[in-house]
């Protein structure tokens, strides 16, 4: 293995660091070419053209480090299943890597832990549950084995050794990304058990762990600046009429609204019906708002027809990787409301579902869930509520500007009838509703999703109503969102 010279190698990170990245990979190609078997530089720069989604090019680079001999193969390995399985979607070859890093180091946690994320995924959970197992005998301290082992088994018979080993963790656990994660599934298998005050208490201190973690690379929430935000999207107006062009499959369905309001179970019910494929929560939208169209509503403002139909056709090749031959594909990233306006001006003929559910119990579901410290609202239940709010006075807006294309599914009314509630949905979106239940138990496409094993589970009603068992904590929100709950 021949390595660059240090100076050069030196030259091209410090290009990294300033956040330089064109002439970073510049630096390295440059490296390469000259010194084809410098696999250190191979690999920054595979991580550098993964960071600017040339993903193709990446998994070339990380191969050429292969080839050229790097130390530790298995980050190798466990990078390119990252590629494939988040962006390619192709599951078998993310998991064809990952073996490959275990074979080379059967004790690589980071793949272990990858491997049995990916058989949740698919909803194999002998073969999740063994290999957490296998962690925590590796690594007794691995907490977040712990957790994601604790978070996966069913809740219709606690495990009492269980819950004691999650509290004996949780006292021990130093990282307060540790206590985090070890107090969201503990305080799940006591809201299951029925013991509500203690659940919410260590809910509230995992949100609070977690508020008080975050570093300087995550804002937090401000109350003002979302306001402003929600603001400047309603004063933009209804985007300047462009003319449809006609989408060759597959086109787009977009489905949106609060996180937890129930866009997974619709997304695995529309990919029942045949020419529909699920694409997750695809990044695409949120990525090119916050890289290419900043500041923000200026840039909104400037898009030509042209630079449009450049983005439309982009986002396009995103849906053919997950699918070349369905009519539809799904991106359920619920916070893509707040681009509902971008979405129309790249396809005025987009139809959005918008799921919603009630408010209290939304909100508890979110304030339960373990989710990115970038969602600084969901830390604190009153920010949570003033997002909660401000999500509704935006979706109130785009529904005035765009009513014919906005479908309300509101998850409470599915779970209690969702026959009608289907066949309207469908009659929306052109599609035949075939008037049977589908059985998402039974597919085998990957879910990845926080909700992995309830939309695994047929049609239940326990989450609606969950708020009624948290009456005295939920007071000060019940009272901040009382205009908008049911009667």
């Amino acid at each position: 293995m021949t390595e660059a010279p240090d100076e050069l190698m030196r030259e091209a990170t410090q290009l990294h660091r300033q956040n330089r990245i064109p002439e970073a990979i510049a630096a390295y190609q440059a490296i390469v070419a000259r010194w084809p078997q410098s696999a250190n530089a191979w690999f920054n720069l595979a991580v550098l053209q993964r960071q600017i989604q040339h993903l193709d090019q990446a998994l070339l680079s990380y191969q050429k480090a292969l080839d050229a001999g790097i130390e530790r193969p298995e980050e190798v390995h466990l990078n390119k299943s990252v590629i494939f399985g988040d962006y390619f979607l192709d599951h078998a070859a993310a998991a064809r890597e990952l073996q490959s890093a275990l074979t080379l180091n059967p004790a690589y946690t980071p793949a272990l832990l990858n491997l049995a994320n990916l058989y949740e995924s698919f909803g194999r959970r002998p073969e999740a549950s063994a290999l957490y197992a296998r962690i925590m005998a590796l690594d007794p301290l691995c907490h977040e084995a712990l957790a994601r082992f604790a978070n996966m088994q069913q809740t219709d018979a606690i495990d009492a050794a269980l819950l004691a080993r999650l509290k004996a963790a949780l006292g021990a656990a130093g990282e307060p990304m540790d206590r985090a994660s070890l107090g969201f599934a503990l305080g799940r298998l006591l809201d299951a058990a029925g013991k509500y005050d203690e659940a919410f208490a260590v809910y509230e201190a995992a949100n609070r762990t977690s508020l008080e973690s975050v570093g300087p690379h995550v804002v937090r929430y401000d109350r003002a600046v979302q306001e402003a935000f929600v603001d400047g999207l309603i004063a933009a107006g209804t985007p300047k009429a462009r003319a449809s062009t006609a989408l060759a499959p597959p086109r787009p369905i977009f489905i949106c609204g609060m996180f937890r309001s129930g866009s997974t179970l619709i997304e695995q019910i529309l990919a029942t019906i045949p020419g529909v494929v699920a694409g997750g929560e695809m990044d695409f939208l949120p990525r090119y708002v916050n890289t290419e169209l900043v500041p923000f509503f200026d840039s909104l403002a400037a898009l030509s027809s042209d630079r449009l139909d450049a983005t439309a056709a982009r986002y396009r090749t995103e849906l053919l990787r997950v699918s070349v031959n369905a009519a539809f594909v799904t991106d359920k990233r619920p916070d893509n409301f707040s681009y509902i306006g971008l979405i129309k001006r790249l396809f005025p003929n987009a139809k959005i579902v918008h799921t919603t559910r009630d408010p209290l119990d939304n909100c508890l579901s979110i304030f339960f869930l373990h989710l990115e410290q970038q969602m600084s609202y969901a830390l604190n239940l009153m920010d949570l509520g003033h997002y909660y709010r401000e999500y509704r006075r935006l979706m109130a807006h785009w529904k005035r500007e765009f009513a014919a294309d906005i479908f309300d599914l509101d998850y409470d009314a599915l779970v209690r009838e969702p026959v009608p509630t289907l066949e309207r949905l469908c009659e929306f979106l052109g599609l035949e509703w075939t008037g049977q239940m589908p059985q998402i138990t039974t597919r085998s496409s990957a879910i990845r999703t926080a909700s992995v094993w309830q939309v695994r589970e047929p049609l239940y009603r326990t989450s609606s109503g969950r708020a009624r068992h948290y009456q005295g904590q939920l007071e000060e929100l019940r009272d901040y969102l009382s205009d908008m709950l049911p009667p």
